[in-house]
């Protein structure tokens, strides 16, 4: 397993680390197991965040006694220092420890900067001068919001979604933080779970300076990214093709359903419905045909395009529309005039 270096942190861990989002669906005993089981494995970094419910509480119980043997980030959504020192008090606690080795600002919607009048750079450099926080980052996912935190060189981190599925653009946002001596932590690997081969997503990040962080609920999914430290994933000719049929398939406006949007003013389950006709073909399951699943589509008559979602959208897209193509193509599969 190659080990990569996350810029001027001087943080060293393999190329295969946890994201500890998933776990707070799961009971504090199976997210135990599985945090230990992974640490276990070889992984040694281990992501999670104040918005992630008990996911923090949970990192805590698993890693007592051993914090020197892993590295902890975590996030905070606070927009004042007051928010931001409550935040970071709570998170400290959670995860039973004095100090948090990367903590960043979670999916921020500018770059903050110091005498911008909002004192959030000033609370990040104000926690580390105390030794409650090693390293500063910020997670983003509007690519030009991104690019800014890159260009003001005020950040030893930036989490950004990086899979086979991204942009030149994207991959020239790894190449500068490079060459800012910038840690890249690439979340969204498996852009919201429409990406389900293990082999083809390591290989393919594997290529790049940056730390893959895969969202891990189950057993099985974790002994995936595990193997991968007895063998090496391989960029074959078998998964270049792969990955160009995918790019062809999903390049372009989707839906990587992290929720971000929600509530929905109609009830719709924006997270499901408006990725239902890539779902429902990429992972195939009567369920999705299910009454419960064909009532939830059918809420999509209901939007009144209030244009909500897409104010919170971090992606920008055009959701009501998004849906709407969704619920079309669902029509067309439940009256048998297409195939999945």
């Amino acid at each position: 397993m190659k080990q990569i270096t996350l810029g001027k942190t001087g943080i060293t861990t393999p190329k295969n680390a946890f994201g500890a989002l998933p776990i707070q669906r799961v009971s504090m005993e199976e997210a135990v197991k599985l945090l230990r089981k992974a640490h276990e494995g070889g992984m040694t970094y281990f992501d999670t965040a104040r918005a992630y419910t008990d996911s923090e509480e949970k990192l805590g119980e698993a890693f007592e006694g051993i914090r020197d043997d892993i590295f902890i980030a975590t996030k905070t959504m606070a927009d004042t220092p007051e928010k931001f020192r409550e935040d970071l008090e709570t998170s400290l606690r959670n995860l039973r420890t004095d100090h948090i080795d990367v903590y960043q600002l979670h999916c921020v919607p500018r770059c903050y900067r110091p005498g911008d009048g909002t004192g959030m750079y000033e609370a990040l450099l104000e926690a580390k001068r105390q030794g409650k926080i090693l390293h500063i980052g910020i997670t983003a996912h509007k690519i030009g919001v991104a690019e800014e935190i890159v260009e003001s060189g005020l950040y030893e981190t930036l989490q950004f979604p990086f899979s086979y599925l991204a942009t030149d653009r994207d991959i020239a946002l790894v190449k500068a933080c490079e060459e800012a001596d910038m840690g890249f932590i690439a979340m969204k690997g498996l852009s919201g779970g429409l990406l389900n081969n293990s082999e083809a997503c390591m290989a393919y990040i594997d290529q790049y300076p940056v730390l893959p962080i895969w969202g891990i609920q189950r057993e099985t999914e974790l002994d995936e990214w595990l193997g991968f430290f007895r063998e090496e994933a391989v960029l074959s000719d078998e998964i270049k093709a792969l990955i160009e049929k995918d790019r062809k398939e999903l390049l372009g406006e989707f839906c990587r359903g992290c929720g971000y949007c929600s509530p929905c003013t109609a009830g719709i389950t924006i997270n499901q419905c408006a990725r239902m006709s890539q779902m429902i073909r990429r992972a195939p399951s009567k369920a999705w045909l299910s009454e419960h699943w064909q009532a939830e589509m059918m809420k999509i008559e209901k939007c009144i395009d209030c244009g909500a979602c897409m104010k919170r959208c971090p992606y920008e897209l055009k959701i009501p529309e998004l849906l709407r193509k969704n619920l079309a193509d669902y029509k067309e599969i439940l009256a048998g005039r297409v195939k999945v």
